[in-house]
């Protein structure tokens, strides 16, 4: 999937993780419920995804927390790249 097609969804597809929905409704501005998603999960996937969220939160502190316990340095890119290398590790 291409990130135009994904785009130009009007939902998310049932079958997708809630990584690959929580990415989803921030693309489509809805960062609550894609915080809300992966707020409880465990998981190396799922504390990326939050890390990037908490850091677009502008929440540095909490985003440096996620980071860290998913083993990732913290981003230092623009959040627009940030999103599109999450896109390419949970969808491609």
């Amino acid at each position: 999937m291409t990130i135009e097609e994904f785009q130009s969804l009007d939902s998310p597809i049932h079958h997708w993780s809630a990584v690959q929905k929580s990415l989803w409704y921030d693309k489509k501005g809805d960062w609550k419920t894609a915080h809300d998603l992966i707020d409880q999960l465990d998981g190396l996937d799922a504390a990326h995804v939050h890390a990037y969220l908490h850091r677009k939160e502008g929440d540095p502190w909490n985003a440096r927390y996620w980071y860290n316990r998913a083993k990732q340095t913290v981003y230092t890119g623009s959040l627009e790249a940030e999103w599109a290398e999450l896109f390419k590790l949970y969808f491609q």
